[in-house]
């Protein structure tokens, strides 16, 4: 019975070591299963977060060209205005010293069109332009309208003298000085006298 006994301790052993064997098998090939998964979750998680990073970037990146393109547009037709607008400033002058009377209702009306041109492209600066850019067109178009003003009286009143016509001189002046400062700020805003020299 001695050995009955220990041929049965011996079975049972073996059908434990056997099914613990298997239960110990089974429990370490889930815990490898659960990392697996829990560093393919994590992997996929850093994945999705890097995918949102560069989405980001890219509509930062997107939205930064579009107000470029925009402020390059808006500077392109401030800077044509507000040229045009004095050249119709120094075209009534010219006709003024000449004393053209026939021509200076036309000079006025071109400068009127001009002035207003200049007007809209102004209001559209100033909802678009940065401070820096918007001071110095600002500047260039008080002088602009300075000149305008002496200039509308000049040729209400029949004709300058030759006083104001220095005077006329002095604004226009003034004026190319401030329109140089204006395309320099806008050039410097756009970048490009930097993407020249690169």
């Amino acid at each position: 019975m001695g050995q009955t006994w220990g041929a049965l301790v011996v079975a049972v052993v073996g059908v434990i070591g056997t099914l613990g064997a298997a239960l110990l098998t089974q429990s370490r090939a889930d815990r490898l299963k659960r990392h697996e998964l829990d560093v393919t979750a994590r992997q996929q998680r850093e994945d999705r977060a890097h995918a949102e990073q560069v989405r980001q970037q890219e509509a930062r990146s997107t939205a930064r060209r579009e107000l470029i393109d925009l402020r390059r547009a808006c500077y392109i037709a401030l800077n044509t205005t507000a040229r045009q607008y004095q050249t119709a400033q120094i075209n009534l002058m010219h006709v003024l010293r000449a004393r053209d009377g026939a021509e200076i209702d036309a000079c006025v009306a071109q400068l009127e069109e001009r002035r207003l041109a200049l007007r809209d492209s102004y209001a559209e600066a100033q909802m678009i332009v940065p401070a820096a850019v918007l001071a110095d067109a600002r500047a260039a178009n008080h002088q602009l309208n300075g000149t305008y003003g002496l200039l509308k009286r000049l040729a209400a009143g029949g004709g300058p003298d030759d006083e104001a016509l220095r005077a006329l001189e002095v604004e226009t002046e003034m004026s190319w000085a401030l329109l140089s400062d204006l395309r320099a700020a806008m050039r410097h805003d756009l970048g490009v006298d930097e993407a020249s020299e690169e």
